[in-house]
Formats: C-alpha cells, structure tokens, sequence
C-alpha cells in the first residue's frame, strides 16, 4: 500500500513538472520504477500506459487554456507514434542485464540534456510567430517517439526544447501542444509493449496509481504554465534524473564503480546541481527585472506623449 501511495505521488509530482514544463512525467516515473528493480521494458510498458491517461487530461487541460496549436499537435505526434512503436519493439527484444543501463543511459542524457538547456540558454523569443514546417517537425516527432519508448520518457525532453529553441511558438503553446500530441506516443508505445510483451510482466495497480497522480495534477500543471518558471523548473528536474540514473550506471556491471568513487561522484553531482539552479534562479530573476523596467520605460514614453498604456 505504502508502494502504491508513493507512486501515486510521484504520478501527481511528475504530472506537475510535465505539464508545466513540457517534458518529465515519463523520465521521472520511469526512473522510479528502474530504482526499485522493475524489468525496464515492463517500467516504460507501465509508465506508457498511465501516460494514456495523463496525457488525454493534460491535453483537454492545456486546450481549455488555450495552449495548443493543432497543427503542431498533428504534424509531430504522427511521426512520433511510428517511432514509439518502432521503440517499443525494440525495447522489449533486449536482455534485460543490458536494457537496464542502457535505459539508465539514455535517461541520464535527457537529464544532462534539460539541465543544461534551461540553466545555460533560457527561451528564444526572436521568432515568435513564424512557421513551423512538418520538415523539421515529422523528424522530430520519429526520433523523440523512439526515445521515448527507449528510455521510458524522452518525447518532452527532446521534442519541448528543440521547439522552444527554434521561437517560433510561444512557450505555453509549445507545452500545451507536446503534452497533447504525447497521447498518440502513448497509446503507440503501449500496443507496441502489449504486443511484444504481452500483459503478464506489467502490474496494472501501478499503472492506476500513476494514472491517478497524474489525473489529479493535469488541470492545475496547465494553469501553472503561465506561472512557473521554466528555466529554474528545468534546471531542477534535470538534476534529480542525472542524480538518479548515475546510482543506476555506476552500480551495474558496465562500471562496478567502488562505494567511495560513488559517493564523489555524487558529491560533485550535487553541486553541480545546486550551481544549475542557483544560476537559473538569478538568471530569471535578472530576465524579470529587465523585462519590468522596459515595460515601465514603454509606459513612461506613452504616457509623455499621451499614448495608450502598455497595460490597458
């Protein structure tokens, strides 16, 4: 029961980040299953088919919201189920001595990944606006659903960023519309594992809890969109997946790393962690700042020559 309870938690916690961010649901509850020693095609199996549901709430939240662009929606989500089917084959057909790094590895990439993307970049706002053509978003879409059945999680970390960092569409739209697309992901990935793996290997009161989390979170992570900051938010979640996966690497058997070399390791980590978010923190708070000061100059220069006010 306590089990259930707390993976529910992580469902709800997840949930929050994903929708608020873009990406984690699946890297983060996927991590969770791996530490506590779930076969890794049998956790992606189960965290895809939670995302089932998840992701039809987030997605119906994020429209109510106005957070989705459905051209996007359709134009990457198509390409993405083919490649999560293809993922999910794959997934299932390997040994599980070597699928466990192998997932541990890709997930400690995304994480690397978002953490330095959110601390060092920030947004691109300079082309906001402009096209998004189905060139970039169809390969897009394949490569992020293979990820994504993988490593257990991936269609946010790789597809959320790389849309942000074209600026072409807005951030909150950019979330709305991965976190809806992300259902066709889930709903292909899941009959990929269902087909290759068949039923027995997946405990489907996990899949509930995970599901319930999530359900509870997906309204309140489409209002926090508009909210939260994501280059601090981005920078925290990328930590907590390098922390987590790099106990899994260094444990298996392709490092075998010693208990004192770990615990360096991890003592490095976590700074480098705390520096991420320390960063990003100042960063946003330095971008806030010069936001407000040229929305006070534009309101000054406006209200000299008798101009409407930038807030009206």
């Amino acid at each position: 029961m306590r089990r259930l309870v707390l993976l529910a938690l992580v469902g709800l916690g997840a949930q929050l980040v994903d929708g608020s961010l873009g990406m984690a649901y699946g890297v983060t509850s996927t991590t969770l299953l791996l530490a506590i020693g779930t076969n890794p095609a049998a956790a992606s199996a189960t965290v895809h088919l939670a995302e089932i549901g998840t992701t039809l709430a987030s997605g119906a939240s994020h429209w109510k919201f106005g957070n989705v662009d459905w051209k996007v929606v359709l134009r990457i989500g198509i390409p993405g189920a083919v490649g999560a089917f293809a993922g999910a084959t794959f997934l299932s057909s390997l040994d599980t001595s070597v699928a466990a790094p192998l997932m541990s590895l890709i997930l400690l990439a995304l994480g690397a990944y978002v953490l330095v993307r959110f601390t060092v970049k920030g947004l691109r706002r300079d082309r906001l606006g402009h096209p998004l053509r189905s060139r970039f978003l169809a390969p897009l879409g394949l490569v992020a659903g293979f990820v994504d059945s993988t490593g257990g999680g991936g269609w946010g970390p790789v597809g959320t960023p790389a849309i942000l960092a074209s600026g072409r569409l807005e951030p909150r739209k950019v979330v709305g519309s991965i976190d809806t697309s992300e259902f066709l992901v889930s709903v292909a990935a899941s009959i990929g594992f269902l087909l290759a793996l068949g039923s027995e290997d997946i405990d489907f009161t996990w899949v509930g809890a995970l599901l319930l989390g999530g359900l509870i979170a997906a309204p309140i992570a489409a209002w926090l969109v508009r909210h939260v900051p994501p280059r601090v938010l981005g920078s925290a979640v990328g930590g907590i997946i390098v922390l987590t996966n790099s106990r899994t690497i260094l444990k298996s058997d392709w490092v075998d790393a010693s208990e004192g070399t770990r615990w360096v390791v991890y003592a490095v980590l976590y700074l480098v962690w705390a520096a991420a978010v320390g960063w990003s923190l100042r960063a946003h708070r330095a971008e806030q700042s010069a936001i407000d000061a040229e929305l006070a100059d534009l309101e000054e220069g406006q209200a000299r020559t008798g101009g409407p006010s930038v807030s009206a």
